[in-house]
């Protein structure tokens, strides 16, 4: 199946863009209850995977020994904009570890918070791994790979244990054998693993109802998604739809943005996983088909709407802060 065309752009009064995409929802027993476009493309998941690259941070005794705390945890599921309260949080936990900047193997990016950005500019200050948007995974996988005795200076390659754990947590979730996963490298160096839609949205479903699984997974998941909901400033920062929309729903949903155009919601009051796929890539298409699923399916109060409009419908402004246009969901759901 085709992409279907699920947000326009609108300038003045005319539809300027059009951004085309994916959408699949499922309940935790892994069937498909509503879609758009096609819930079976594979679809690298990006930084949505996080929450499930976690599990294995509790599920190996790493997250208690090394006295993880909500925070920390949260934070190894993040994307974040690399405020002080993130970076600051990393270096506390390499610090616990025992290792130093420089194990972190995720690159370097400027810093997604400006003011961070332009501190470290004004002072000097070079811009280093704690900064990149991925740190608080990367110093997870470094605590699995140090609690278990493993080498961390590789903990980022395919064959390395912390990278076959999290392959057999996400083969588990989304009931696609890990030798039939597509795996390509991610923005930070680690593998990003490819799956159907639909199967990325049972794994979000799965979390979210997460009785099936052995005690051990089970309580994991339950502590990842817990900490999410808790801390969810650590999952992106100041102005971040995932921080915002979580702190909204108050400890139902988790959600979770992944680079070119991907996200996952996970309802714990439902069980329901959604996953959506913006089929160019462009992440201002996300928020507003997000915020589109869960008002037809009718899991947002009047509140809750309002206060996410911002994100349903974001205005579009030029350089002199005038709005211009906005972003409107043009989409109904297909019930499948």
């Amino acid at each position: 199946m085709d992409a279907e065309y699920l947000i326009d752009v609108i300038r003045g009064e005319m539809v300027e863009s059009r951004h085309e995409g994916h959408v699949a929802v499922v309940n935790s027993e892994g069937q498909l209850l509503y879609y758009n476009g096609d819930p079976n493309r594979v679809t690298f998941a990006r930084s949505s995977m996080k929450p499930l690259q976690a599990i294995p941070i509790v599920e190996t005794g790493a997250a208690d020994f090394y006295n993880y705390n909500q925070a920390e945890l949260s934070l190894a599921c993040a994307s974040h904009n690399g405020e002080n309260q993130h970076t600051d949080r990393v270096k506390n936990i390499l610090h616990k570890l025992d290792l130093t900047i420089d194990h972190l193997k995720c690159g370097t990016h400027p810093p997604r918070w400006q003011e961070t950005y332009e501190e470290l500019m004004k002072s000097g200050k070079e811009v280093t791994p704690e900064y990149n948007n991925c740190s608080g995974k990367h110093s997870g996988m470094l605590a699995t790979a140090k609690y278990m005795g493993e080498r961390v200076d590789d903990y980022y390659k395919m064959d390395h244990p912390v990278q076959q754990r999290i392959l057999e947590v996400i083969s588990d979730l989304s009931e696609i054998p890990m030798d039939e996963i597509e795996i390509g490298v991610d923005g930070c160096g680690v593998p990003v693993h490819g799956i159907p839609l639909k199967n990325l949205a049972m794994s979000f479903a799965k979390m979210a109802n997460p009785v099936a699984f052995p005690e051990k997974r089970k309580n994991a998941i339950e502590r990842v998604t817990a900490a999410m909901m808790a801390e969810p400033e650590m999952v992106g920062g100041t102005d971040r739809f995932c921080s915002d929309f979580m702190r909204i729903e108050d400890g139902r949903m988790f959600g979770k943005v992944g680079a070119e155009g991907v996200y996952c919601v996970g309802d714990k009051e439902t069980g329901l996983g959604i996953a959506i796929k913006i089929e160019d890539g462009n992440s201002r298409a996300t928020s507003p088909a997000v915020v589109e699923v869960l008002k037809q399916l009718n899991l947002l109060n009047e509140e809750q709407q309002e206060r996410l409009q911002a994100y349903h419908q974001p205005e579009l402004k030029n350089a002199r802060q005038e709005v211009i246009g906005q972003l409107r969901p043009i989409f109904t759901l297909k019930n499948a």
